[in-house]
């Protein structure tokens, strides 16, 4: 069975429980994700075979995080120990007009000291067909960008897809090396982007707007400065508070522009990990629908994460697919 591969930190997140702050509270709960761990579990409760690449600390808390993520039957043999401890961060859920906050204390972690020869890529990528990585890997350290563009350069000679999600934090490139520089090189090796107007100006050093004229000329630059790129999705926020959202999704696919109607999300129980459930509906949806239905089944996935408590969807294609064909009444399922 074909694989798809992910790559990134894992962590720790540690949160007080409902919608409280830490200064009102003594018990906390604690849950584990990353961006690219989201995306692969995700994919992986869809019922298809995903391995995850990482760095994780060698203790109980490591061993913890492992089981959870053979909970899901991820495929975790490529996965390597460190004396370092896990990435932790620490999450305040925000409500109505209150925002969220979030603290990452992952500057030393088991991940942190990750290099290309602690990853045998060849082994790794041998039943692979498609590779998904995001802006947060390079950003961390030069050992995770060299890491990673020695397995996207290996997953294109091989004839893999490749889908970037290139977000662009600025506070984390932290390690001397341009970001624009560094993005633009893991790009010459993707096939699919899936990221908005932000990271397109990033990469492309422009200021095109919002609007969808705009974004349909700012991914026709895009591939035209990376031919390797066939098709741009982009996942459209509009919030109305921190606890009232929309998403939709559009696209443009060489030829054509795209865009689905809005799923209004009238109360969000978590936000963390809708955008990797976004892309992981997306990489599902591409294997087995038209770019159309993708589109409809990564938005309604992505509207649908935004109602399990943690990181990760825990959402099934059945689950989806009644979004997608316009089930949203939340009634009971008999």
């Amino acid at each position: 069975m074909s694989q798809i591969i992910t790559f990134g930190e894992v962590l720790m997140r540690i949160s007080p429980r409902g919608n409280r702050k830490f200064i009102q509270s003594n018990t906390v709960e604690f849950y584990f994700g990353g961006t690219e761990l989201n995306v692969g579990l995700s994919i992986a409760h869809f019922g298809e075979s995903v391995k995850h690449i990482t760095c994780i600390s060698n203790d109980f808390i490591g061993n913890t995080a492992l089981a959870y993520l053979n909970k899901f039957d991820l495929d975790t043999t490529a996965i390597v120990r460190s004396n370092r401890p896990l990435g932790v961060y620490f999450l305040e859920v925000g409500a109505v007009m209150r925002p969220s906050q979030i603290s990452y204390n992952r500057s030393h972690s088991a991940f942190s000291e990750i290099k290309p020869s602690m990853v045998d890529w060849e082994k790794s990528l041998a039943n692979g067909s498609w590779f998904h990585w995001t802006g947060i890997t390079p950003a961390l350290t030069q050992g995770s960008f060299d890491t990673l563009k020695e397995g996207l350069k290996l997953a294109r000679k091989k004839g893999m897809q490749v889908s970037a999600d290139p977000t662009y934090r600025s506070g984390l490139w932290k390690y001397g090396v341009d970001p624009k520089e560094a993005l633009t090189e893991l790009l010459h090796c993707s096939t699919i982007f899936i990221g908005g107007i932000n990271e397109m100006n990033e990469v492309l050093g422009t200021d095109f707007g919002y609007s969808n004229d705009e974004f349909i000329e700012a991914s026709k630059l895009l591939i035209e400065k990376f031919p390797t790129i066939v098709k741009v999705f982009d996942k459209i926020r509009t919030s109305i508070n921190s606890s009232w959202h929309k998403i939709r999704a559009r696209m443009w696919n060489g030829k054509k522009f795209y865009e689905t109607q809005d799923f209004d999300i009238t109360h969000i129980v978590d936000r963390i990990g809708t955008g990797d459930a976004f892309a992981a509906g997306l990489i599902y949806g591409l294997q087995h629908f038209k770019d159309t239905k993708s589109m409809e089944f990564a938005s309604a996935a992505c509207a649908l994460k935004h109602t399990y408590v943690g990181d990760v969807n825990y959402a099934t294609i059945d689950e989806v697919m009644r979004i997608v064909e316009g089930n949203v009444s939340g009634r009971f399922n008999r």
